[in-house]
């Protein structure tokens, strides 16, 4: 598998360099049309997916705790509270 540069993250690229080795290339932004090799473990469907944006990952953990927050039911009134409706 060879995908586009600029859609892997910057620790995961594998670039061959002139004399044919390959080696992690995190420059970045990279060349639009350069390809590289990822490693076996984000391909495989059989082996659990790291942590590739910690920073996603917080927020994606935020806004589930924040759509928990809105979806509970609101407990009810005390008389005491409710509107004067004269």
């Amino acid at each position: 598998m060879s995908p586009l540069a600029h859609v892997v993250p910057a620790e995961y690229r594998w670039i061959e360099t002139s004399d044919g080795r390959m080696t992690v290339y995190g420059v970045c932004p990279p060349n639009p049309f350069q390809r590289c090799r990822i490693e076996h473990r984000l391909a495989c469907p059989e082996q659990a997916l790291p942590d590739l944006w910690p920073w996603l990952t917080s927020l994606r953990g935020e806004n589930a705790r924040q759509a928990e927050r809105l979806n509970e039911p609101e407990a009810p009134r005390t008389p005491e509270e409710w509107p004067d409706a004269g």
